[in-house]
């Protein structure tokens, strides 16, 4: 994610205000453990960059737990990263050994399981306050969404996305699926907008 590539879905209105930013740890040197070539400090650097570019824009992540070696103080680290980023949504999981990885050969799995599964749950927890937080602000909001499919709910109402990728439930109305319309954000679960038509 260089910050030519931000300047330009900041340019064109075509680009959502999205970024899916894998960060993996709030770690540095688990980190490099991981072999993924940034330090916490450039993650933050670039979340920086995100919202000073495009201040609209939503980020997502994806999060594993319980890597090899991974100390308390370290997973402490990756709950600070996401309390001050506040991802919008994030896919959370525990680590475990694949073959042929760099992991797999060069580090123990020894993080015991019942330690992996508590740190999941208390990034789960984390994630899900951050996602009500950031619903509950979307409240009387006005956005375009384009129609994706029919809700799984209600046969009576569609499902889709704005720019932000935020998905949002809404009354079908006249509207066929492909087309992009106007709502209002009403209200909220964890995971959804609920919305009527504007």
């Amino acid at each position: 994610m260089t910050l030519d590539v931000i300047d330009v879905m900041a340019k064109y209105d075509n680009i959502c205000n999205y970024i899916h930013l894998p960060v993996q740890s709030g770690n540095s040197e688990i980190l490099k453990k991981m072999n993924r070539g940034y330090t916490r400090e450039w993650y933050l650097n670039r979340i920086a960059a995100i919202h000073r570019i495009l201040p609209e824009a939503t980020i997502s992540t994806d999060l594993i737990i319980g890597f090899c070696g991974e100390t308390e103080e370290q997973h402490q680290e990756t709950l600070s990263l996401m309390e001050e980023v506040k991802f919008s949504f994030a896919y959370m999981y525990k680590y475990s050994e694949r073959p042929k990885t760099l992991a797999e050969r060069k580090y123990e799995d020894n993080v015991p399981e019942e330690i992996k599964q508590r740190r999941l749950t208390e990034i789960i927890e984390m994630q899900h306050k951050h996602q009500l937080e950031y619903h509950e602000k979307e409240i009387g909001k006005t956005y375009e969404v384009l129609v994706e499919k029919v809700s799984k709910k209600s046969d009576q109402e569609y499902m889709g996305r704005n720019s932000q990728s935020s998905t949002c439930i809404f009354p079908k109305g006249e509207y066929n699926i492909g087309d992009y319309v106007m709502v209002k954000i009403v209200d909220f679960t964890k995971t959804t907008l609920i919305a009527e038509l504007v």
